[in-house]
């Protein structure tokens, strides 16, 4: 079968150079969308519900100017170092290392600086009806990590109904890396997502301080507002602490795996999202050992999004496959360290189905 020609058009300007969208769909026709270069973002996706129209499912914005002014990682790739490390501050082989701090002046947040993975314009290596492969070049010492890093991230869209999203990184020297995918889903357009209900395949959550970094101990999800074991609402019981809502890591169990084809790769059930409003759930399925969950209750997007949407408090929920954070000072929890000659691989799907 002859591979499609993809569709291929000009987003805009950022960085000071020109931004692609690359538009997708899977052979099936089952679900549509598109991927942009800034950020290696995914800006839409919408599913064919069981009445047949489309329904979008995540949150994207309608400019390049827009993502690199106003995107709280939308769609993007965060990394070097996913989520929060405490103080920009690690040890590497008995070598300390400092980040740039971009939050509060005391974590650096999805790789710190202004040109984290999530903010910077990758290149489109290649692109097919519903595939686009992207790539990215993190110099040694860029926003303080050691090594030259060479990224690969492909996104594909597939039968049936399925978002994956693919990636790999070599470095050339002894650094960190915990990437994760950070779009903000929405099953049916409501203002918030808070009246989704919500699965999660943890038994063990990891709490925080008052700076969202791990304590490095574990406590047990049962008894407390982060219980999702068994599906529920997402507006009740009341989030913890009220004032903040959901950003917690939870530890997945791995135990329902799930082969990917031929690849040798098992993914694990991690967390199940659904509305029956659109009559849609998304299940996510992952070979990373946590889940980040975070309700968006600090959205507040200025400028227009999809549809001409105004993005406030809640208005997607992220499901952000990951390490835990701060994990490089945590030697309690699995490694983060990539060193010359290995691959760090991460494969995530987000799988649509008709409820």
């Amino acid at each position: 079968m002859a591979e499609a020609t993809p569709i291929v058009r000009n987003f805009g300007q950022a960085h000071g150079r020109e931004i692609r969208e690359v538009m997708l769909r899977s052979a099936d026709g089952g679900i549509e969308g598109s991927v942009i270069e800034l950020g290696a973002a995914v800006r839409d996706v919408q599913v064919r519900r069981a009445d047949g129209c489309l329904q979008r499912v995540v949150l994207g914005l309608n400019s390049a100017a827009d993502y690199a002014a106003h995107s709280p990682h939308m769609g993007a790739i965060a990394g070097r170092f996913g989520n929060r490390i405490r103080g920009g501050r690690f040890v590497l082989d008995g070598v300390p290392y400092q980040l740039a701090l971009n939050e509060n002046g005391r974590t650096a947040l999805h790789g710190g600086g202004a040109t984290g993975f999530g903010k910077t314009a990758w290149s489109l290596l290649h692109a097919d009806g519903a595939s686009a492969t992207l790539a990215l070049h993190s110099p040694d010492g860029d926003n303080g990590y050691p090594g030259a890093m060479t990224v690969t991230c492909r996104i594909t869209l597939a039968p049936p109904r399925t978002l994956r999203i693919e990636l790999w990184a070599t470095s050339d020297q002894p650094t960190i890396v915990n990437l994760c995918h950070h779009s903000y889903f929405n099953l049916d357009g409501s203002a918030d997502i808070l009246d989704h209900a919500l699965t999660i395949a943890a038994d063990v959550y990891a709490p925080v301080d008052v700076a969202l970094i791990p304590s490095g101990a574990l406590e047990l999800v049962a008894d407390t507002p982060l219980d999702f074991r068994s599906q529920r609402r997402l507006r009740a019981p009341s989030m913890v602490p009220a004032r903040l809502g959901i950003d917690n890591t939870f530890i997945l169990r791995r135990q329902e795996l799930s082969a990917l084809g031929a690849s040798g790769y098992r993914l694990a059930h991690a967390a199940t999202l659904s509305s029956h409003q659109s009559g849609l759930a998304m299940a996510c399925w992952t070979t990373e050992p946590a889940l980040q969950v975070y309700d968006g209750h600090k959205l507040a997007v200025p400028v227009a999004g999809l549809g001409g949407v105004i993005y406030g408090a809640c208005a997607g929920l992220a499901l952000e496959p990951q390490h835990v954070p701060d994990s490089p000072n945590l030697p309690q929890f699995p490694s983060t360290v990539l060193r010359p000659g290995q691959v760090y691989r991460q494969i995530t799907e987000y799988r649509f189905q008709h409820i």
